[in-house]
This record gives structure tokens, sequence and C-alpha cells, in this order.
């Protein structure tokens, strides 16, 4: 047990801490590796990842460890259970189909977004996301359409803790040019991002609502640059990407007041 709180197995939160650790830059870990990226010991990170191997979460090769398809099973629990996710999917394939371009779903967690659903642009070229990747909130559609919705006090803990990146030339850094435009997009309804996480790549996203209005996630279309203007996003596509946002909250309870 935790010696901070009785409730918290200290060994579940170390072993957890692990599997974080994994990563698209950290796809393979020796166990030094392991040990640096989450602050544990060497002893400790080793008897995790040994654990892992054990269980079939993990393989190892040449003193490197390697997550396996069963630590899937991990996340699609979380997204077995939001079977409003399967309510989405049809309308964002309209609209990925009606807009030529790709359509996600997100939720925020901690200081990033999560995918948790998407539809590709059919196309040969497309940016390459999938669900469960991860990205900062902070210079991406959906994560301020998410941070808009933040409570006062949720959104100052954020600032407090977030490290504003310049990413691009585009990006904003400074905490009060953030907030302000989080009001923009509070009173707008949908965010539009040009540039900010990655050059040439332009979205916007729109809140999805549960049956009592709270926002619980944000879906988004995003493009080449070279593509579509920021005026085409704005004008064309926007209002197509909020009314596909209120569908899905109507299918999943939401009445508009």
């Amino acid at each position: 047990m935790s010696r901070q709180d009785p409730d918290v197995i200290d060994s579940v939160e170390k072993a957890f801490r692990v599997l974080e650790a994994f990563s698209a830059e950290h796809s393979s870990l020796t166990v030094s590796e392991a040990a640096e990226l989450t602050g544990l010991s060497r002893a400790t990170a080793r008897r995790i990842l040994l654990t892992c191997v054990r269980l079939g979460y993990a393989e190892v090769d040449d003193r490197r460890f390697r997550l396996l398809p069963r630590v899937l099973r991990l996340g699609y629990g979380y997204l077995a259970s939001l079977p409003m996710w399967e309510r989405a999917q049809p309308h964002m394939r309209l609209l990925a189909d009606e807009v030529r371009e790709s359509c996600s779903a997100a939720t925020l967690d901690g200081e990033e977004i999560v995918y948790v659903a998407r539809v590709p642009a059919k196309r040969s070229m497309s940016i390459v996301l999938n669900v469960g990747s991860r990205l900062p909130a902070y210079p991406t559609s959906m994560g301020r359409v998410l941070l808009a919705a933040l409570p006062e006090d949720g959104l100052r803990g954020y600032l407090g803790a977030v490290r504003l990146e310049r990413l691009t030339s585009h990006t904003i850094t400074d905490p009060g040019a953030l907030v302000e435009e989080l009001g923009k997009v509070r009173e707008q309804g949908f965010a539009l991002v040009d540039g900010e996480r990655e050059e040439g790549v332009r979205s916007a996203a729109a809140p999805v609502r549960d049956s009592s209005g709270a926002v619980i996630a944000a879906i988004n279309v995003s493009a080449n640059a070279g593509r579509v203007s920021v005026a085409e996003l704005r004008e064309h596509q926007v209002p197509l990407l909020v009314r596909t946002a209120e569908a899905i909250s109507r299918d999943i309870g939401y009445v508009p007041r």
C-alpha cells in the first residue's frame, strides 16, 4: 500500500508507470531506459518488465523489452464501455465523405488529447494518426474545444502544469493569449487551428455533449493547407462539422435547451 494513501497500491502504480513509458519514441526499452524514464530503480523496473513478459503483455529480445498486442485489452475495455462511439462512427463517415478529409474524435487526458475514433480520408496520402494516438492539447483544435469546456479551476490547473512549447512559428505559447483564444472557442462553438502543431496542417473541431450538456469529447476535420484554405475550412467545413457534432450529441442523449 502507498505510504501517502492507504487505498493506493504502490506496486500497481509503478507498473502502470512502466507501461506508459513505452511510446512512439520509445517502442522498446532496456531496463536502464525504463528506470530512467519512470524514475524507478533498475531492480524495480526489471521486476515489472519481467512480470509483463510472464503475463504476456511484453516480450524481451537482446535485453530490449517490447509491448505485445495483449496490452490493447486495457484500452479496449475503455472503448467497449463507450457505445456512443458506435453511434458516432456513421456520422463521422458521412462527414469525412462529404468534405473528403479525415474526421477524428478525442477526449482530454491530463495535458493531452487521446484519439478514441477516427475515419481517415480516402486519399493515398493522409496524416497517420490512429485510435490511442496522443497529442498535446493546447496547439490542436480538439484540444482547444476540450480546454475551453474546463471549469475555471480546471483550466488554471492545466495552465499551471503544461509547458507551452513553440512547435511551429504559429504556435500560441503565451498563456494569456491561449486563454483569450479559448474564450473565442467557447463563444463561437468551434475551434480552428492553422499550422500550430504541424506546419501545413489545418483543422477545425466542435464539441460533443452528453445528456447533461457536458462536453465529453470533440470531433474534428483536418486537411493539408495546400489543399484547403482557411476560408474554405471556416465557411464550408465548419458548418458541416458543427452539424455533425450536434447530431452525435443528440444520438447520445443531449437535448438542446
